[in-house]
């Protein structure tokens, strides 16, 4: 049980995870201030599609206001693609189921709700957190329609990227990849960015790199990058006027921005670095407690460690109940919950979170599919049969905490915050 009075509060709060700025940022910015390209045009956006092309291996990139917006247009693209265009008061995935992973941040779900769509959730695997291809197969038995699926990576940490491809590639299903959180990170010595027929990245604030917000959006089809780049500035047709033949969208990035992006470019592999350094520590200062870190697999994939997250072992675990938006528990010798540890690093100036809480938990999805590698994960329960339906992401959402990760923290800080963790399970 943590005691307050065991370790000093920090005197510069220790974030989550904070921009980090370096001063180049400013030179682009104000090369867009003095060349008065102060719009969604300019050598800045230019630049960065040019290098995130380059740096991940796709053909094109387009750059956008955020990395829901690039999420968007891909649903967008994908559903144009296996459905067709839709009339202009409908969504191009109206009606349509789509899977989607289940343990993520709501933005990689809601483009699909955006364009009509059904979002049905797939469970998660212990071995990366990410969509279990079990599950997924185990959906398209359920759903064999399904033509679409929306796959994150979850904390930095790249998915089973050959099994999930080897059963949509089965299913004559297309990929969208939400490498938000993952920019950086490779699988077999490839980038994140590159696995799905259309990809995105997010440059918002607590990102690896940012700029403060954007997005960008990836493919190798160049009919696919221009009818965002149309889409994206609302959809403007080749005349003197204003013309309009389709639906459009303010989401082109501002110069500004991509100004912000550019600095950032240069320091990824530093940022990578440093957060590794912490996901280290992490791991060596609780390596005697009963609980685990993040995992990933070490022979094919590379992290970008940008959350340093934390499970603690079912039977080191107090007991703990949440509803909808509050939480309860109960102080035990010897064990605790994230609950207790996030209160105790609260109460000495450092930010720390719940794991994401899965999409088939939120009420807004509650009545929505979601599959386990047993099957439908809903209304399962029955009396009169004995059988055993286990949901690893409500599962990691009661044992998970993501930790400070910011990669300005210091050795000294990062020790502080490991003695308060140590002190919970006291």
């Amino acid at each position: 049980m943590f005691d307050i009075t065991d370790v000093n509060p920090l005197e510069n709060k220790v974030w989550l995870s904070s921009p980090t700025m370096h001063g180049e940022e400013l030179q682009y910015m104000k090369e867009a201030y003095d060349t008065n390209w102060m719009s969604t045009v300019g050598e800045n956006i230019n630049e960065v599609e040019r290098i995130f092309s380059t740096k991940i291996g796709r053909q094109y990139s387009v750059a956008l206001s955020s990395g829901t917006s690039a999420l968007h247009m891909a649903v967008r693209l994908a559903g144009f693609q296996v459905y067709g265009a839709p009339k202009v008061e409908h969504g191009a995935v109206e009606g349509k189921r789509v899977f989607c992973s289940d343990m993520t941040f709501d933005a990689t779900v809601n483009p699909v709700v955006y364009e009509g769509g059904i979002p049905v959730f797939i469970d998660t695997e212990r071995d990366t957190w990410n969509m279990d291809p079990v599950a997924l197969e185990k959906a398209f038995d359920l759903y064999p329609d399904v033509r679409i699926v929306v796959l994150a990576h979850l904390y930095g940490v790249p998915a089973k990227i050959d099994e999930l491809k080897a059963v949509c590639e089965k299913h004559d299903a297309i990929i969208i990849e939400d490498a938000a959180e993952s920019l950086g990170a490779s699988y077999k010595g490839i980038q994140t960015g590159i696995f799905g027929e259309y990809s995105c990245i997010s440059f918002n604030g607590n990102k690896i790199i940012t700029g403060s917000s954007g997005g960008m959006l990836l493919t190798d089809s160049k009919l696919a990058a221009e009818k965002v780049r149309k889409w994206s500035t609302q959809a403007r047709e080749k005349a003197s006027w204003y013309q309009h033949e389709e639906l459009g969208y303010n989401y082109r990035m501002s110069n500004v921005i991509a100004g912000v992006v550019r600095g950032q470019i240069p320091y990824l592999e530093e940022h990578i670095a440093q957060k590794k350094a912490i996901y280290e520590r992490y791991q060596e200062g609780l390596k005697d407690l009963p609980v685990s870190m993040n995992p990933f697999d070490t022979k094919i994939a590379v992290p970008n460690y940008w959350l340093s997250c934390m499970l603690i072992d079912s039977d080191a675990m107090c007991k703990q109940v949440r509803s909808d938006s509050d939480v309860l528990y109960c102080p035990e010798s010897g064990k605790t919950c994230p609950t207790e540890i996030l209160d105790a690093l609260a109460s000495i100036n450092a930010e720390g979170r719940p794991i994401w809480k899965p999409m088939h938990m939120q009420p807004i999805y509650r009545m929505h599919g979601f599959v386990t590698r047993t099957g439908n994960g809903r209304a399962m329960t029955n009396a009169y049969l004995d059988r055993n339906v286990f949901d690893v992401g409500m599962d990691l959402f009661h044992r998970g905490l993501c930790l400070p990760s910011d990669n300005k923290m210091t050795e000294e800080q990062q020790d502080n915050i490991i003695s308060v963790i140590r002190g919970c399970f006291k």
